[in-house]
């Protein structure tokens, strides 16, 4: 076999951005900037180590040593969670893999590498907000105020249609429908659509909007004040500032960090509350796997609790009402006098 070129590292990344990850696998813009993260702190952790610049990195020095020593620095110098750290293996493993698919003489070296695990973490329940706390925040906007149609028409959208932040911010005019049937055409990860039906509410919302400042056919809905796309930053802060300010009345919500992924999740739980079936919704939110959305089953504390006063009743264990306790005077009298 003839020895590989000196830049085949470099030609081995192109490929696999440009045509694994795009054409192959179709991988949606924050899965490729993600993957595009981990594989630059990779390379300029390989490159400190190796005391050599990223440019003179070599195919060899992608070993397992060397990831198990990356993944140590994520946790114990960068602060990483483990989530993270999961997160940025997966992207080295996907990289290493399409190494393997084109230079099978270092297959053992990359195997090592692909036989790394993730790491156990912690599960936490899902974050969500009960209806009337969404409702609250949605309420919280002032349609008058400047960017105001534009935030309740978006925060009505992500908390309706279930949708990721990424999904709604390339949200454009022709992807709705807000004459009967109100629908949305929501793309969402790999280039997979699905139809959503909207409230009327949100179909009025988003009429407005669109009328006080009509975007062209092929702009967005959610802009910004110089006309471009809405950013995530940006509509983080969107919802963060109406939460701050519906926690004035609703309690529940202080001290609570609440993201536009808080809402896809609240939209879920309402929708399992309502008694839609998993599929539906898996469906509806566009879960690649009905096992994804089987997890806000267990983070449903109302659902369980029903549960568990159903099966009581059944059980015949249901306790029966007894008289309440009342002090005797005896008693009131014995603790008077300490």
């Amino acid at each position: 076999m003839t020895k590989p070129p000196r830049d085949q590292l470099l030609a081995l990344v192109q490929r696999f951005f440009d045509e694994h990850l795009r054409r192959v696998r179709g991988a949606s813009k924050h899965t490729i900037r993600a993957y595009r993260d981990a594989l630059t702190l990779f390379f300029c952790f390989l490159a400190k180590a190796a005391r050599r610049s990223v440019a003179d990195l070599r195919l060899d020095d992608v070993r397992a040593e060397a990831v198990l020593a990356f993944l140590n620095h994520l946790e114990a110098s960068r602060g990483n969670s483990v989530v993270t750290r999961n997160c940025r293996l997966a992207a080295i493993r996907s990289f290493v893999d399409h190494l393997l698919r084109h230079d099978v003489a270092r297959a053992e070296q990359y195997g090592r590498i692909l036989a790394i695990p993730a790491k156990r973490s912690v599960v936490r329940p899902t974050s969500y907000l009960e209806p009337e706390e969404a409702r609250a925040v949605i309420a919280a906007v002032d349609p008058k105020a400047s960017n105001g149609l534009r935030d309740r028409a978006l925060l009505l959208f992500l908390y309706n249609a279930g949708a990721r932040v990424s999904e709604a911010l390339a949200l454009r005019p022709r992807d709705l429908h807000l004459e009967r049937p109100r629908q949305v055409r929501v793309l969402g990860k790999g280039g997979k659509e699905r139809l959503c039906p909207i409230w009327p509410e949100t179909a009025a919302a988003l009429r407005e909007l669109l009328e006080r400042v009509p975007p062209a056919i092929d702009e967005f809905v959610f802009r910004n004040a110089r006309g471009g796309s809405l950013t995530r930053d940006g509509a983080a802060y969107v919802l963060e500032k109406y939460a701050h300010r519906a926690a004035a009345s609703m309690p529940s919500l202080r001290r609570r960090r609440i993201t536009p992924h808080v809402l896809r999740h609240s939209c879920a739980v309402a929708l399992l509350q309502s008694g839609v079936g998993l599929t539906v919704i898996r469906d509806y939110l566009g879960h690649a796997s009905v096992a994804t959305t089987n997890r806000y089953v267990t983070s449903n504390l109302k659902m369980k609790r029903e549960v568990l006063e159903a099966f009581w009743k059944r059980a015949g264990l249901e306790p029966s009402p007894r008289a309440r306790w009342r002090p005797t005077p005896k008693l009131l009298a014995f603790l008077a006098s300490l």
